[in-house]
């Protein structure tokens, strides 16, 4: 009778108290097995006649029949029909490591009786539903991985000790998503070994040294052979062919062996039925390979460790492909919303910018919300945040093309209120349930103003420089996609110094407080960070922003979130200069002298040639064609910026004059010259604008 440890059995009468196995069960051995009989011969309870030889029959006090479900088995000394409940395991049987001692009686003696084995080494298993219970666990815990190393990781814990002493996993590299056709040869990777612990070692297993006079003791680190390539009609092919596992004693496997392991790999396998290689066979092809390895000292695997070993590749290899699957998802939704937000935000004169995203979830890593920072002429900057219904792979297709449009109109130089008047007619295009909601504001640092509009948005928070933060007074507006409805452009001031918050409402809403309340602890955060740093010196915008995203509880992440944080620092009226100009022929040299002055004044006399050439040549085209007065404008910031605008809607593009033209060479020269340059159409016309390094 074998002994199986099973973590809920109790201690039985016979039972040595002081046996360092636990409760395990001991029950007498028959002297002589009878003729013909199973490996592993059941016993009759006590005062019960046996049956006919190799016909299973009741066993001892404790134990169940083959086939028979051991937890509705009755200790003896119970009355029948009284229930008795027990706890079903949860965990993997225990598999002994090897066996140091051979009881008296042969080598196959331990086999009937579970004697003689070392303390604390079970015996292994040898009863039907041992390996059931074994085989439940074991895929149990490896259905809990998600990713393709937690299932990895999950074969090779519930394998080693209890099924194998060793185990190595091969994988497909790369390894096929789905559909796809694998391209080139089949390359297989080994992805991870396992076993025993070198503490465990010690009794004679793997040995930490590499035994070159002892073969049977190999050490899996010696190993050359990371990468194989399976050659068709090689021997490892037909064996990955046959999907069946195998013993490698068998001549088809002891042949793949070195293609697999490399040269001199197949030394560190033992002997006889000591190792199995199962292939690994997804849904549609074979993706990898797994050994299992015993020590020579342990029972060899029989014809049922075989079924054990397909059962476990089997699940593995159809979690791996289903892990494959999902990270293929995970990085489509990972690039679709890296895509869909702005990479790097732009650093426009005067203003500061930061931003932060967070998904609903791990598992839900693309959503409806987004952010944005758009350039526009005459210095000023767009800022955007909206949040479509949902986070989902479509309320992120629908909000990369509202972003698009919103991006699209704010290059048109449109008032807040009119984008958000185009953006409502794009969403009823895309369909009748696109409903979202959007703040647009535009600031300019000229004038140190800000004009907001607002489509049913959370409202803004304005920070002050001196710590009072400000919930701003914005209509709320119809949500984008109602359709039919109006939108109101306020005016307000942005002094130097403070910080405007635009945010989603999966920053401020959750199950646990209401949005007004989410906006007032908002308010309060960002109060209590500006105290910390001073009333004249404003936090740092990165955190800042970290501060504000640590306002969120446990239970606050029901929604995505979007956030973007502008620092205001303007230019001053001391660093701009503005002039008309007639558009007439006089007008460039009256430009030259208005700027050969205000550089004079900022002293910045040493860019006073290439000002007066470039503003000469491009003030020169805008009065060839304009009907109106000539705006021009220069900016001293890190930069020195001048534009030039007109009422022309047409913009300028480079070429390349020829030998015999008399113009066309203006553009040119502020390409060569200029450290950046470009042209933006208005709604009354156009500006065109270069930039000087300061030296």
């Amino acid at each position: 009778m074998t002994e199986q440890p099973i973590s809920f059995e109790r201690p039985q009468p016979g039972a040595d108290p002081a046996d360092p196995r636990g409760a395990l069960l001991h029950t007498p051995t028959p002297a002589t097995p009878p003729a013909g009989a199973a490996a592993l011969p059941l016993q009759a309870r006590t005062g019960e006649t046996p049956s006919t030889p190799g016909t299973a029959v009741p066993r001892g006090a404790g134990t169940d029949p083959v086939g028979t479900d051991p937890e509705h088995s009755q200790p003896a000394g119970v009355e029948p029909g009284t229930h008795r409940p027990r706890p079903v395991s949860e965990t993997i049987p225990v598999q002994p490591g090897g066996e140091q001692e051979r009881p008296p009686g042969g080598p196959g003696a331990e086999r009937r009786t579970g004697q003689g084995l070392p303390p604390g080494r079970p015996t292994p298993m040898r009863r039907d539903g041992d390996r059931l219970r074994f085989v439940g666990a074991a895929t149990r815990r490896i259905a809990r991985g998600i990713d393709l190393d937690e299932i990895v990781m999950g074969l090779c814990r519930a394998t080693v000790p209890t099924f194998s002493d060793a185990i190595l996993v091969y994988l497909r590299d790369p390894l096929p998503v789905g559909d796809e056709r694998p391209t080139g040869p089949l390359l297989l990777r080994l992805r991870r070994t396992d076993r025993i612990p070198a503490e465990r070692d010690t009794e004679g297993g793997f040995s930490p040294v590499p035994q070159t006079d002892s073969p049977d003791f190999p050490e899996l680190a010696a190993l050359g052979a990371e990468l194989c390539e399976v050659r068709p009609g090689s021997a490892l092919a037909e064996v990955l062919r046959g999907v069946r596992p195998v013993f490698t004693d068998a001549p088809a496997a002891r042949a793949a062996l070195p293609e697999l392991l490399g040269d001199g790999g197949e030394f560190c396998v033992p002997d006889g039925q000591r190792a199995i290689l199962a292939p690994l066979r997804g849904r549609r092809r074979v993706i990898g390979a797994a050994l299992f390895l015993r020590r020579p000292e342990r029972l060899a695997f029989d014809a049922d460790d075989l079924l054990v070993a397909a059962q476990l590749a089997t699940h593995s290899a159809l979690g791996i492909d289903k892990a494959v699957l999902y990270g293929r998802e995970a990085y489509i939704a990972d690039e679709l919303q890296r895509t869909m937000l702005p990479e790097t935000l732009p650093r426009p004169t005067g203003v500061r910018l930061a931003s932060r995203y967070l998904p609903a979830a791990e598992t839900a890593r693309v959503g409806g919300d987004w952010y944005d920072a758009i350039p526009l002429p005459g210095s000023r900057v767009a800022l955007v945040v909206g949040d479509v219904m949902g986070h989902s792979m479509t309320s992120a297709a629908i909000m990369g093309q509202l972003r698009t449009t919103a991006q699209t109109l704010a290059g048109l130089d449109l008032p807040p209120q009119e984008v958000l008047h185009h953006l409502d007619e794009q969403a009823q295009r895309l369909g009748t349930d696109r409903m979202a909601t959007c703040l647009y504001a535009v600031y300019d640092p000229v004038s140190h103003r800000i004009t907001i509009a607002n489509a049913g948005h959370p409202p803004p928070v304005l920070l002050h420089l001196g710590g009072r933060a400000e919930v701003l007074r914005v209509p709320s507006g119809a949500p984008i996609g109602v359709g039919g409805v109006d939108f109101e452009a306020v005016e307000l001031d942005a002094p130097a110094g403070a910080t405007l918050l635009l945010y989603t409402d999966g920053l401020v809403e959750s199950r646990l407080r209401d949005v007004w309340t989410g906006i007032e602890q908002l308010r309060e955060k960002l109060a209590a960070t500006a105290q910390l740093t001073g009333p004249d010196h404003p936090p740092p915008l990165e955190a800042l922003c970290d501060e504000v995203l640590d306002m969120l509880g446990p239970g606050d992440r029901d929604d995505d979130i979007a956030l973007l944080a502008a620092r205001f620092d303007g230019i001053a009226p001391s660093d701009v200069a503005y002039w008309f100009l007639e558009p007439e022929d006089a007008a460039p040299g009256r430009a030259r002298r208005l700027a050969r002055r205000a550089l004079a004044r900022w002293d910045m006399e040493e860019l006073t040639d290439s000002v007066e050439l470039l503003i000469s040549e491009v003030v020169t085209n805008a009065v060839r064609y304009a009907s109106r007065p000539v705006t021009l404008r220069l900016l001293r910031t890190d930069v020195l910026r001048c534009e030039v605008g007109d009422d022309v809607p047409q913009l300028p593009r480079l070429r390349q004059a020829r030998a015999t033209d008399e113009g066309g060479r203006g553009l040119y020269l502020v390409n060569k010259m200029a450290r950046r340059w470009g042209a933006t159409r208005l709604s009354t016309g156009k500006v065109v604008w270069f930039e000087l390094n300061r030296t």
